[in-house]
């Protein structure tokens, strides 16, 4: 991948809330990475040579939900969209969440644990989702369940693995000194 990317943007969502358990590890967006006119195959052919694998192609998904197997990338080929993350639907006011814009050619990537959903999208969003190679099949966590599960679920995705690759870079990009440096801060090393 060319070095003119520019490193991800980060956002931590460390805070959990009764319902959504965010993760030490930040939000990763990438900007303008995906090559020109991208498509569902130059998508799969920039990742998967990096060990992120397609999982599906996507449209606006409202649910607010996470997930706690595994750690996943939206790579947008098609329009743009406003997510929010880090809450559920029943946190109350003082939860706050982050909201950020993805346009065709970026992608971002969401650490296991953390809440997302689309609050808005334009021109036929669209975008693949990739989970790291040898990962489990994701499972989709709709921010409703009790604390006591939700805790539970906290604790799976907190012991999802860091995987070996940046699904931009490869092997020597910044997600895993990024994520392990956010672990090590966070004493789960």
């Amino acid at each position: 991948m060319s070095s003119t990317i520019s490193p991800p943007e980060q956002y931590h969502l460390t805070n959990s809330t009764p319902y959504v358990p965010n993760s030490p590890l930040p939000v990763l967006i990438y900007r303008s990475c995906l090559p020109s006119s991208p498509t569902p195959a130059t998508v799969c052919e920039t990742f998967e040579p990096n060990s992120w694998l397609k999982g599906g192609v996507f449209k606006h998904y409202k649910a607010h939900h996470f997930h706690s197997l595994t750690h996943e990338c939206y790579a947008v080929f098609k329009g743009r969209s406003r997510l929010l993350l880090g809450r559920g639907p029943l946190d109350d006011g003082q939860t706050t969440g982050i909201e950020v814009e993805l346009q065709q050619g970026d992608a971002i990537v969401l650490p296991a644990g953390v809440a997302h959903c689309n609050l808005e999208s334009w021109g036929g969003y669209e975008y693949v989702g990739l989970y790291p190679e040898g990962s489990p099949h994701w499972d989709n966590n709709f921010c409703k369940a009790n604390p006591q599960e939700t805790a539970v679920k906290a604790a799976n995705a907190r012991n999802v693995p860091i995987p070996d690759s940046d699904p931009i870079f490869g092997k020597d990009g910044p997600l895993v000194g990024i994520w392990r440096e956010a672990m090590e801060r966070a004493g789960d090393v």
